[in-house]
Order: C-alpha cells, then structure tokens, then sequence
C-alpha cells in the first residue's frame, strides 16, 4: 500500500497535468473566440471531463483566462524564444527570434494565429489582472527584443534608431502579418519579412562583421 505522501504527490502531479491540458486548450479555443468566451463547461464539454473537475482546478472565469495567458506564453517561448537563445547575442540571435516569430504566425500553433495578437485586442481597455498578465507578457518580450536590437546596433547591424522604437515597428509588421494572413492574405507574411528585411539591414557607414 503507498505511502498517503505519495499518494498525495500523485494526485498533484495528475492534477498539474490536467490543469496544464485545459489551459493549452483554452489558450487555443481563445485565440478564435476571445478570452471572453471562455467558459468553465464549454472546456469540460470539449475535453469530455466534469464541469466540476474543471472548476476544481480553476474555481473562476477570471483564473481560466490567466491559465490559458500563461500557457499561450509559454507556447511562445518555446516556439519563439528558447529556439533562438543559442545564437549569439545581437545579430545572430535578433534574426532567429524574427525568424521564428514569423514561422509561428506562418504555421499557427494555436488555431486562431498568434495568441498575444487576438488578447491584446480584446483586452487593451479592460483593466483587470487578465489586462495586467497580457501587458506584463508584451513588456517582457519588448524587454528582450530591445535588449538584442541594442547588441545589433554595436555590431554594426542594426540602423541607428531607438530600439524601442525599432522593436515597436517589429511588433506591428508581425501583429500585421498575422491579422492578413487569417484574413487570407497570402502576401501578408512575405511583405512584413521583406519590410523587417530592410529595417534590420546595416546602417549607412557601417561595415557588417562576419557572421561566425
């Protein structure tokens, strides 16, 4: 007979489990239909377990929605972030996160395109913790790409502009490319990449290094 610790270490591993499916599944459903429609039974339904299960996990509306933020984060960062975190820093690396930014719009992870894109729409002007979370998330990769603009710039590969502003630009291209290509716009990623393309090409005077 187990242990009762082990038996209450299993039962929260399975119930980590199950909490970490049913965000995924949020994450996905709210990338087409919104955080707001999100509901407790509409994941039960779709999961086929209880609607009380699930309310177990999460107890409110409010809660799932975070849930389902911090899944599609952590989507991203495995899509985006960790893949690019092996290049060097400044050039090399800013080009793998463009690349692999474009490539998760390109073949969606989530059904409905790039979840920060639909949330951040919907929620803009509703101040709340879900708000908080979405804002948070944006600042933070706004943090790392102007972090690696800045590298770039030393390196002689990035113009001479405010990263901030440079990273500003990156995340409209994207955002756009994103909205054109759910709307069925088969130009839409291909202009942003040749538009970012030049943005990111060496400033005048400037003699680009060697990539090694």
């Amino acid at each position: 007979m187990p242990e009762p610790t082990q038996t209450s270490d299993q039962r929260l591993v399975k119930g980590a489990r199950a909490r970490a499916t049913i965000a995924r599944h949020a994450a996905d459903v709210a990338s087409v239909e919104g955080l707001t429609g999100l509901s407790l039974g509409r994941l039960a339904s779709d999961l086929g377990v209880s609607k009380s299960g699930v309310a177990t996990l999460f107890g409110t509306k409010e809660k799932l929605q975070l849930a389902a933020v911090a899944s599609a984060r952590d989507v991203f960062i495995d899509h985006v972030i960790r893949p690019a975190l092996p290049e060097p820093g400044g050039w090399p690396r800013l080009r793998a996160l463009v690349d692999n930014w474009l490539a998760y719009i390109e073949e969606p992870v989530h059904p409905g395109g790039c979840f920060r894109v639909a949330s951040i729409a919907e929620f803009d002007s509703r101040p709340g913790p879900v708000r908080d979370a979405l804002k948070a998330d944006r600042d933070d990769w706004f943090t790392l790409l102007e972090k690696e603009i800045s590298r770039a710039r030393a390196q002689g590969r990035a113009p001479d502009r405010d990263p901030h502003a440079l990273a500003f630009q990156l995340d409209a291209l994207v955002g756009a490319a994103n909205v054109g290509a759910r709307l069925g716009d088969d130009t839409a990623i291909h202009t942003a990449r040749t538009i970012i393309d030049a943005l990111l090409a060496p400033g005048p005077g400037t003699t680009p290094p060697t990539d090694t």
